[in-house]
């Protein structure tokens, strides 16, 4: 796993650091996006300010986008192959409060007035993931 965060943090001009190889590990350990209090309870030997610091660069290094999916915090995930802008759509599960990449989902395109320049889109469907739905009776 260090070999992969190593050159994942290479390819994006990040030297790597001890506490950025564990942030970015638990972020590719995941199965769904984190915020920052989800990293913070997995990497107990990590402060959150020095987290906060390191999610911070990777976002401006464009290895990870993050999003507001409606839960009150924000939430992270690292950008894939083929994914460079981070645009697609997210599945907030309202039960078990997981966030889903959709990537096969493409955000809407929207036609503003001249003038106007998006910088960010947050695209999110709220409901109950494909998980809790076969629990239910």
């Amino acid at each position: 796993m260090d070999t992969k965060c190593i050159e994942l943090l290479e390819s994006h001009d990040i030297k790597p650091t001890a506490n950025r190889i564990l942030v970015l590990g638990a972020m590719l350990r995941a199965s769904h996006s984190v915020s920052l209090s989800d990293l913070e309870t997995s990497l107990e030997t990590v402060d959150k300010s020095s987290i906060f610091r390191t999610l911070n660069l990777f976002r401006q290094q464009r290895l990870v986008h993050s999003f507001e999916d409606g839960s009150g915090s924000e939430k992270f995930e690292i950008i894939g192959q083929g994914d460079e802008t981070g645009l697609h759509t997210h599945f907030y599960c309202e039960v078990c409060h997981e966030t889903y990449c959709l990537k096969m989902i493409d955000v809407p395109s929207v036609d503003l007035p001249d003038g106007f320049e998006i910088r960010s889109v947050n695209y999110t469907i709220k409901g109950i993931c494909d998980r809790c739905s076969r629990k239910k009776p």
